[in-house]
């Protein structure tokens, strides 16, 4: 009965560790893109120079009163942060350095920073903007909107859901949260009003996955709904390889951003990245490594957009899926890269015969019967007739894409004279790494 119990738990937990990946990263990833695609609406005079990055984390609220605390321990955050800052800038502004000012500020109370910037710099803190002192709270309502007209011209109004923004000076509090009904409906009323905020307790509830040590760290990445991405920007069948391209230059930024990522392989809209054994980043925390190279990715993907898809506009944001595996030898590490470039061949070769098939004529569902069963041989001939050689198609298409660094020298002009040097250069590579002979040209990378 207790072993039951024991592989129960352990699947569940597996359950969970794999959810909370999805759920994470999906959030983080989307919020990324939205940013990066929203810059130019806020920011019309200034160029996005960097791709933002979003570290996440999950945190399991038990009950309502977890929920209630958490909520009152962020916003209270937001107003000690805020008040700081408000204070440390203005010191900053009348001359003093920042360690100056964080000196003046060193142990000083929420009332000793009110009247240092009233006192010194004219300023009501209770005065500046809600969004400041005690940030945004978005949820769903129900709204009534025109959704057609009837023959007569008389508006049919049907409810819809739509977002609020709402600034309030206690969210954990009941006289905020029981006026919504529809955080009322979805995730019930508060019984009382918090009182001192125990910020320890609500930490308890922080969900982490520390990552085995000395282990190697995939970070592998997929698409969310990406065959309606792909649809909707009309991407190439069964291959664009600009949409290729702008992946590969996302995973090039990883790498030239994350030192600790050594190496990453990506086919379609897939990307994993290996992190070197003995990586100390982010503490190995599952939840903080995940969300940090989605965020980036997603960033990038739309900031690199234009430069692949100069006459396209981006319709709607891309977002990203991501979890982490640890493999505990070079060996593991490697059947894992060779079972993706396997994967790759495979979905490639069925891919090329199916929308031959498809533009012939055939319709996807006689496309599918004709490939179902059949072995790479057959599908080869298959191609053969529309003057396909499967083997003479890109090898980026083939085998995917590796990406990596590699030493190069370069020459520095210093004080009049000339230095070489060795440098890091990131390339993108597409070629065998399932043989041994790719790994043997390339020591360096799994050392």
């Amino acid at each position: 009965m207790s072993e039951n119990l024991v592989v129960l738990d352990g699947v569940f937990i597996g359950l969970l560790l794999r959810m909370c990946s999805k759920i994470l990263s999906l959030i983080v990833s989307f919020f990324s893109s939205i940013y990066a695609t929203k810059w130019k609406e806020f920011f019309p005079m200034k160029d996005m120079r960097y791709p933002p990055t979003f570290n996440g984390r999950v945190i399991c609220c038990a009950t309502i009163e977890v929920l209630q605390e958490y909520l009152a321990w962020r916003q209270n955050d937001c107003h000690a942060n805020n008040q700081y800052n408000t204070c440390l800038w203005k010191l900053v502004e009348s001359g003093k350095t920042e360690k100056e000012a964080q000196e003046i500020l060193k142990g000083t109370q929420k009332q000793e920073k009110n009247e240092l910037l009233f006192q010194e710099f004219g300023v009501n803190y209770k005065k500046l903007p809600e969004m400041f002192r005690q940030g945004s709270c978005v949820f769903m309502t129900q709204e009534e909107d025109i959704a057609k007209y009837s023959e007569n011209g008389t508006p049919v109004k049907r409810l819809r859901r739509k977002a609020r923004i709402l600034h309030s000076e206690n969210i954990a509090g009941r006289s905020f949260w029981n006026v919504h009904q529809n955080l009322l409906k979805q995730l019930g009323c508060f019984a009382e009003d918090i009182g001192k905020i125990n910020p320890d307790y609500i930490r308890s509830f922080l969900f982490e996955n520390k990552l085995m040590p000395s282990t190697w760290i995939v970070i592998r990445i997929d698409g969310c709904h990406f065959h309606r991405f792909c649809d909707v920007h009309a991407f190439e069948k069964p291959n664009d390889v600009q949409a290729l391209n702008l992946m590969n230059s996302c995973a090039v930024a990883v790498l030239e951003e994350f030192q600790d990522v050594i190496f990453s392989y990506g086919v379609s809209d897939e990307y994993s990245f290996v992190l070197k054994k003995d990586s100390k980043f982010l503490q190995r925390q599952a939840s903080g490594i995940v969300s940090a190279i989605v965020s980036f990715f997603s960033s990038m993907y739309v900031m690199n957009w234009k430069s692949f898809f100069p006459q396209k506009e981006l319709k709607y944001t891309p977002s990203f899926d991501g979890r982490a595996i640890c493999y505990p030898s070079s060996e593991i590490l490697r059947d894992y890269l060779a079972w993706r470039q396997v994967d790759c061949h495979i979905n490639n070769q069925y891919n090329t015969c199916f929308w031959a098939l498809v533009k012939s004529g055939k319709s996807k569902s006689d496309a599918q019967n004709t490939l179902k069963g059949t072995q790479a041989l057959e599908k080869n001939q298959i191609l053969a007739q529309f003057g396909i050689d499967y083997n003479a198609l890109p090898a980026i298409l083939r085998q995917g894409s590796s990406v990596f660094s590699v030493k190069e020298d370069v020459v520095i002009h210093e004080y009049g004279s000339s230095v070489e040097k060795l440098r890091n250069k990131v390339i993108v590579e597409y070629c065998n790494i399932i043989e041994q002979s790719f790994w043997e040209a390339h020591p360096g990378i799994l050392d």
